[in-house]
């Protein structure tokens, strides 16, 4: 049977390479001769060709063309791929019919691999448009694993990322990702260590200051990163080794909170470092809460300071103040102008004079956030402690619940119990006292890890336990 070529390179025009296949090697004008080892061995594959049936075929798959075989045996596919490297053909399989077969020449031997179809052709995590990009991807990835698996094995054992924090080889992109900190620009070329400029907290259940009218300085809260696996169009190196990533598409993954690009193997190693660029954040509800604050160069979330400063500024004597709701459309139209406009959102008296919109707004907030303000793994810490008999064993397993806390977490919880204190303070006015709240908030602040209605209903007494004491005791809590 006729072996027919399929011959598309890849790459970008102005680029000087070439990340498709074929037996060409293109210089790529870097300096360093071991940046650029990856890239060539990229390029110097053999051609992915489609070994042809020649045949129309009633039970092939709309989604397969002439490299479609049939159910032909395993020893036939390698007969008919012998002696082409990056040959290649699918075939039904003998023993399960329905299940398909990509069989692919490579190192002088015949691989098989198991091949599905869901709209795109994947044989792994890599989803493609055609077998043709499949086969060309595995042909770089097999090349470049063969050739160069002892390089690739010490690639990540003398990182730039570690030197220069978020930076590139490319000089544009490096200035680009220098931050500046501070009045004096001070440059951000260090990772940022856990609460590298916050005051420590301290561990004994020792009185504390709750709110304070002037500004608080801000905390360095460690953040992980969001990465994503990502393609890349055209050349791109990865930002921690400093190595080319290779592929057609899915060559390694960015951050999508702050842009950083890596392997998906050095993404791994990079510490929790993430420092969010705003441009990347398009909402406020439903973000999560480190992301925002770091995002914003903020202790605590926006909504959480304006919304809390607006409810106490005008409603602290409201009847049933957050267990009355307000209507569901207006407290939608301030979600959507925090989503907007951010902290020049308006959500004063003159746009909202319900005060329950602004109390329904925060407590909405605290609901979208993907993780709740007691996070997930010390759900079940807490609702522990809630069930200890004793009043002061309750106190201080809570006491060391609230100490695991992320600190941005651990941030707004203080804010937002000192701010509950002071409404309990109202109770004359507002009949909303500790455990009133706690009915409120438990569910709003804490919730299972995993959704089961059961749980959440046979939680419901703990969770406002939980609340209601931290309430109370916000003062030697926190």
């Amino acid at each position: 049977m006729a072996l027919v070529a399929a011959n598309r390179h890849g790459g970008t025009d102005g680029d000087n390479l070439c990340c498709g296949v074929g037996p060409f090697i293109f210089h790529t004008g870097c300096k360093n001769n071991l940046q650029s080892y990856l890239i060539e061995l990229s390029c110097y594959i053999a051609a992915a060709n489609i070994s042809s049936s020649g045949l129309q075929m009633e039970s092939r798959p709309k989604y397969y063309g002439r490299e479609f075989h049939g159910m032909i045996s395993r020893d036939y596919a390698d007969e008919l791929l012998a002696g082409t490297e990056g040959a290649y053909l699918i075939r039904e399989s003998q023993r399960q019919p329905g299940t398909y077969t990509l069989a692919l020449r490579f190192g002088h031997q015949t691989l098989n691999y198991r091949l599905f179809y869901d709209g795109k052709h994947f044989v792994g995590e890599k989803r493609f448009e055609s077998v043709h990009d499949l086969v060309t991807d595995a042909l770089i990835t097999l090349y470049i694993e063969t050739k160069a698996a002892e390089y690739i094995a010490k690639m990540t054992t003398n990182p730039i990322y570690e030197h220069l924090g978020y930076t590139s080889l490319l000089k544009d992109k490096m200035v680009h990702r220098l931050i500046k900190l501070g009045s004096k620009g001070t440059l951000l070329w260090k990772p940022i260590k856990l609460l590298a400029s916050c005051p420590q907290i301290s561990s004994p259940l020792v009185r504390r200051s709750a709110l304070k009218d002037t500004p608080e300085k801000q905390c360095s809260y460690e953040k992980i990163h969001n990465f994503k696996v990502h393609t890349f169009r055209g050349p791109h190196w990865c930002e921690y080794c400093a190595n080319f990533m290779w592929g057609l598409i899915a060559q390694g993954v960015r951050c999508s909170d702050c842009g950083l690009n890596v392997h998906k193997q050095c993404s791994k190693l990079v510490p929790s470092d993430c420092q969010p660029d705003l441009r990347r954040i398009k909402k406020v509800f439903s973000c999560d809460l480190t992301t925002l604050v770091k995002a914003h160069n903020t202790t605590r979330p926006m909504v959480v300071d304006m919304c809390i400063r607006e409810i106490e500024l005008r409603g602290m004597k409201s009847e049933g103040l957050y267990r009355v709701s307000g209507f569901s459309e207006h407290i939608e139209d301030v979600r959507l102008a925090f989503d907007r406009d951010g902290e020049k959102a308006d959500i004063s008296a003159s746009a909202y004079a319900d005060i329950n919109i602004i109390a329904g707004a925060l407590k909405l907030y605290f609901r979208d956030l993907p993780i709740p303000v007691i996070t997930f793994d010390l759900y079940s810490k807490f609702i522990q402690a809630a069930k200890l008999p004793n009043a002061e064993s309750r106190l201080e397993a809570i006491h060391e619940g609230l100490l695991q806390l992320p600190p941005a977490h651990y941030e707004t919880l203080r804010y937002l119990m000192a701010h509950l204190k002071r409404v309990t303070m109202f109770e004359k006015y507002n009949l909303m006292n500790a455990e009133n709240l706690g009915i409120v908030f438990g569910p709003t602040l804490m919730q299972p890890p995993e959704q089961n209605a059961l749980t959440t209903l046979n939680d419901m007494r703990q969770q406002k336990l939980v609340v209601q004491l931290i309430i109370e005791h916000e003062d030697v809590l926190f």
